[in-house]
């Protein structure tokens, strides 16, 4: 165990017991005490290996697997809040609208154990929804990588009526991606459903099959000679990855997504113009810029805006130079 926020178990399963599938061996394993539901999303979302690999819930287990558990239980006390930086939008009785920055994980998970969006939030502030433990608060979120704004609630109630809008596709979300290649077209809709990737469990990828809705609108913004373009994204839906998942698919990946982009002979570029590019990318270049929804008190529309990171600043000032030189 490394800590109070992960626990481990070890199983060997009897020799002369076969089970059908590796999430009701585990369910019924009375020294997890997880709901069948509960492990199959540990399982699909890499929690759970076997034999150090990482395999479907319908895996059926052998005598002599060694499957293994790496999770935060959802009644674990959350450790000290920290000091952690980021800026607050805006404040009242009701939510907190907060600038996440890049790098900065949202919530407690597998890895991540300190240092959080939500330690710094309990830090600032102790009243925070309470419907999950050790994501308090925690109405969306934005991959660790992905910076912008964030809505968080602080009761119950508004925690409720924001997650309504979000599930009802009543959130504004516009979202300002770098991207690679020179888009040609000046607007479009990507309409293509995203599920799991079904080899790479912690990925997600677009299948027309057995993928959930998902819908991209974008609109160029700025084409730049070097191969990029920067857009504007406003998501219909809010699907893991979706934006990095759909991009990608078009053949326009983000830039600095190393999950979903170009893979390492593109970062190997012998242009000097290229390697001074690369100097400016650390991470997806990939901001949460606007966010709008109705106020839980007052229920009017409002909306709000996370200025531009530093580092997309500086990205799209060096491409603008480059463009006028």
């Amino acid at each position: 165990m490394v800590n109070s926020w992960e626990k481990t178990f070890i199983f060997r399963q009897p020799s002369k017991e076969i089970y059908a599938r590796l999430d009701k061996f585990l369910s019924d394993n009375k020294d997890v005490s997880l709901s069948r539901a509960r492990i199959q999303n540990l399982i699909t979302t890499g929690a759970v290996t076997v034999n150090g690999e990482i395999k479907k819930p319908s895996y059926q287990p052998k005598p002599g697997d060694r499957i293994k558990i790496s999770f935060l239980p959802k009644s674990a006390p959350l450790e000290a809040p920290e000091n952690v930086k980021f800026d607050l939008l805006y404040e009242d009785n009701s939510i907190l609208v907060v600038n996440k920055p890049p790098g900065l994980v949202v919530h407690p998970s597998a890895g991540h154990y300190t240092g959080t969006l939500v330690h710094g939030l309990l830090y600032r502030c102790r009243n925070l929804s309470s419907g999950d433990p050790i994501r308090p608060g925690i109405v969306h979120r934005l991959d660790k990588d992905t910076s912008g704004v964030m809505v968080v609630a602080k009761s119950d109630r508004a925690h409720d009526f924001l997650s309504y809008q979000f599930k009802k596709r009543k959130i504004k979300k516009s979202y300002l991606a770098i991207v690679h290649g020179n888009v040609e077209k000046k607007e479009g809709i990507i309409d293509l459903p995203i599920s799991r990737h079904p080899i790479k469990r912690k990925e997600m990828s677009v299948s027309l099959l057995k993928g959930r809705a998902a819908i991209s609108e974008w609109e160029v913004i700025s084409v730049f000679p070097l191969g990029f373009s920067l857009l504007r994204i406003n998501l219909h839906t809010g699907r893991t990855h979706q934006i990095r998942v759909h991009m990608a698919y078009m053949g326009y990946p983000v830039v600095g997504d190393i999950v979903y982009g170009y893979g390492k002979k593109w970062w190997n570029q012998k242009s000097l113009t290229m390697k001074k590019t690369l100097t400016l990318i650390k991470r997806q270049m990939l901001h949460a810029e606007i966010l709008g929804f109705v106020h839980p008190d007052s229920l009017k529309y409002i909306e709000f805006e996370a200025p531009l990171p530093t580092d997309m600043d500086c990205l799209l000032k060096w491409l603008n130079k480059n463009q006028m030189a």
